[in-house]
């Protein structure tokens, strides 16, 4: 595979899904698969992108188009089969800021130049670069993004009576404290309700669109009760409706040198988040995505919904499982996602208004306790010292300080960590990040083939040198490299000097791979460091699915007995 990938022309990296599939046929039954698909992802959609728009500081119609263009564009252009795209809860204390320090021009030309970003790092070929990113980096950013989320919201559950919410972390939680008294019982018994409803349709009913049906039900009940709540249109006015149009808003480019740091935030959100999605739906649908054909389409959907006067966008991750889980078959879904979303916004625009802003304050606490990852957070925690010193550190700062702080901050820090671990490895290989094929031979038959001696069914690579953040993702690729999977996978660590967090996450994901396929895998000759960081991180040998050998030859001859 890496052979033929070598001898393709370089612009085969470049040519969108949308292209790759029409090529090799497309039926009208999977016209309908993708239609019904696009349908179920703009249902979910509606009430996540007008949610978004407002936790953002800016109004619900800038959501909303900002899923109409960009969502259409980046499954138009994409790498990815099954993306879609649009607004996510990522940006929203990045944009919150750059509005509340720049104005919305300022916003206007963060994403022009994020998108520009994006582009040129496609075109450079970034994209592999991008995946390689520390896992208590993304983690702990990710829990503050969360936190901060939810910290944004409490004024519309609350209903509390008050200004706007101000940026930094401290005076926010002080002008919360002043205006407590100001509570309104109506909206939080709104918020209250719209939650209980969420948790309670996807504990009954996954299948359900909950958001939208809670959404829809507190407003019904609103309207009929009378209930003094803030609304959409007693906030921001109605919603227009007429497409989206292009046009050049008002940029102020003699502040571009203060906003840089800023737009390169919104470029690395952006390219991470959208990478990490492909990689999840290419786990989900048995495909591969071309990462820097999605960093392309990425800066050119940022670039057209910021002159359509929209927000950041990027792959979302819960829209483009929900768009596989619904029978998606080609980019053609998130298009039509888009185009259903458009129609929506023209037909349901004067009901919109009614919406009370405490529901859609309780959707996005919903968003904000998914994006936690409270799981992912607690077993980093149980890592090495330096893994759980970069996920706090990081998770601190989103929360307190900056989120572009906090990423450059956590990538030093990770940087001087593994640094610090390399010192203390007493003899590295020079390809301490290669993956390969294991060529050595059996004692006793040195000029014998490794593979020729295997028995049937099983399979045998090596990893040499580290197993840390930089080379970690190498294991997503082992078992593409088979037309079919094996019975027996022997993955040899003796040359593995150290291993950290990431490379357990990895791991555990090759690991659980290998379990959906029915491959029982064997870990051979374990240095004492990696075994002590597996049993820490509760990676441990069961006798069915994983088992570790102390060395080759143990390794070959249980698989043998298998």
């Amino acid at each position: 595979m890496a052979a033929a990938a070598a001898g393709a022309p370089a612009w085969h990296l470049f040519v969108p899904k949308l292209v790759t599939v029409l090529r090799r046929g497309y039926g009208v039954h999977d016209l309908r698969h993708d239609l019904t698909a696009g349908l179920t992802v703009a249902v979910v959609a509606l009430p996540l992108a007008m949610a978004l728009a407002i936790a953002s500081g800016t109004t619900p119609v800038k959501g909303l188009q900002t899923a109409i263009v960009a969502g259409f564009i980046i499954s138009a252009l994409g790498g990815s089969r099954v993306q879609i795209g649009g607004p996510t809860a990522a940006f929203v204390p990045v944009v919150f800021n750059v509005i509340e320090k720049f104005g919305y021009g300022g916003l206007i030309l963060c994403t022009l130049l994020a998108g520009l970003m994006l582009i040129a790092a496609g075109a450079l070929r970034i994209g592999t670069l991008m995946k390689y990113m520390p896992q208590p980096v993304i983690t702990g950013f990710t829990a503050g993004i969360a936190v901060s989320i939810f910290l944004s919201q409490v004024k519309d559950l609350l209903g509390l009576h008050m200004g706007a919410v101000p940026a930094d972390f401290l005076a926010r939680l002080g002008a919360y404290w002043q205006h407590l008294g100001s509570f309104n019982t109506a909206a939080i018994a709104v918020a209250l309700g719209s939650l209980m409803l969420i948790v309670a349709l996807r504990r009954l009913r996954p299948a359900w669109p909950g958001f939208l049906i809670a959404v829809g039900v507190t407003t019904v009940g609103c309207a009929l009760a009378g209930f003094g709540v803030e609304t959409i249109g007693s906030r921001f006015g109605a919603i227009p409706a007429q497409l989206p149009h292009f046009a050049l808003p008002h940029i102020p480019l003699e502040r571009t040198r203060e906003l840089i740091p800023s737009s390169f935030t919104i470029a690395f959100l952006a390219g991470v988040e959208s990478l990490l999605s492909a990689v999840v739906a290419d786990g989900m649908i048995g495909g591969r995505h071309r990462s820097n054909c999605e960093l392309i389409a990425q800066g050119a959907a940022n670039v057209a919904a910021a002159l359509a006067g929209g927000l950041p966008a990027t792959g979302a991750l819960a829209r483009t499982a929900t768009n596989v889980r619904s029978g998606a078959r080609s980019p053609v879904a998130g298009m039509a996602h888009a185009l259903f979303l458009l129609i929506f916004m023209l037909l349901l625009a004067p009901w919109m208004s009614y919406i009370p802003l405490a529901a859609l304050a309780a959707v996005l606490v919903v968003v904000a306790w998914n994006m936690a990852e409270l799981e992912s957070f607690r077993h980093l925690m149980s890592g090495p010292v330096g893994d759980r010193a970069v996920l706090l550190l990081t998770f601190a700062l989103t929360v307190a300080f900056d989120l572009t702080v906090a990423i450059e901050v956590g990538l030093v820090l990770a940087a001087f960590l593994f640094m610090h671990r390399m010192s203390e490895v007493v003899a590295i290989g020079s390809d301490v990040t290669l993956l390969e094929e294991d060529t050595d031979d059996f004692a006793g038959a040195p000029e014998a083939s490794q593979r020729a001696q295997l028995p049937p069914g099983v399979e045998a690579f090596q990893v040499s040198g580290p197993l840390f953040f930089a080379v970690a993702n190498r294991l997503d690729d082992v078992l593409n490299q088979f037309p079919k999977p094996p019975r027996v996978f022997i993955l040899r660590m003796r040359l593995v000097p150290l291993i950290d967090a990431s490379g357990v996450a990895a791991l555990r994901a090759f690991l659980e791979r290998c379990r959906r396929h029915g491959t029982r895998v064997i870990l051979s000759g374990l240095a004492p460091q990696p075994r002590a960081i597996l049993a820490q991180m509760g990676v441990r040998p069961d006798g069915a699915q994983l088992e570790f050998a102390d060395d080759f030859a143990a390794a070959v001859a249980r698989a043998a007995q298998t």
